[in-house]
């Protein structure tokens, strides 16, 4: 797993929640698969071993990452990657909900109205289309009888 820290980015626990997060979401790192512990991560970012562990808890949060006493840290099996092109159209979203001010709050609740019009969208033919399956509805019942 190969992760670079910078000092422009953010916090380290910030940087390193972020860069595995995006490696589960595009499917670099797989269900299951097992995590450097927290020292040998730490020793190899030259962090403390704190600093790991408050990312590693952070993705557990998130439901990234499982923690158990004797097998270590692994990606979680709840753990989803998304296709590229899903992860970036959220990148492009979430900089432009920045740049328009959209609260942390009210994004989930904006792309959720939008995946709901997708939805039904697909789901129902449009208008004219519905009116011609009923009429072939119709034509069905009469010729099949009372």
């Amino acid at each position: 797993m190969i992760l670079a820290l910078s000092h422009e980015d953010g916090s380290p626990a910030r940087q390193i929640h972020d860069q595995i997060s995006g490696l589960i979401t595009m499917g670099r790192l797989g269900r299951g698969e097992r995590l450097p512990s927290v020292r040998r991560l730490a020793a190899d970012l030259a962090v403390a071993p704190g600093t790991v562990a408050k990312a590693y808890r952070s993705l557990e949060a998130d439901g990234f990452l499982v923690t158990r006493v004797g097998s270590g840290t692994r990606v979680s099996d709840e753990a989803a990657p998304v296709s590229s092109a899903v992860a970036q159209a959220a990148r492009h979203l979430a900089t432009a909900a920045r740049d328009e001010g959209l609260s942390l709050e009210d994004a989930p609740r904006v792309f959720a109205r939008y995946v709901v019009r997708e939805t039904r969208s697909r789901v129902l033919p449009p208008r004219q289309d519905r009116a011609r399956s009923g009429d072939v509805q119709r034509i069905d019942r009469r010729r099949m009888g009372p």
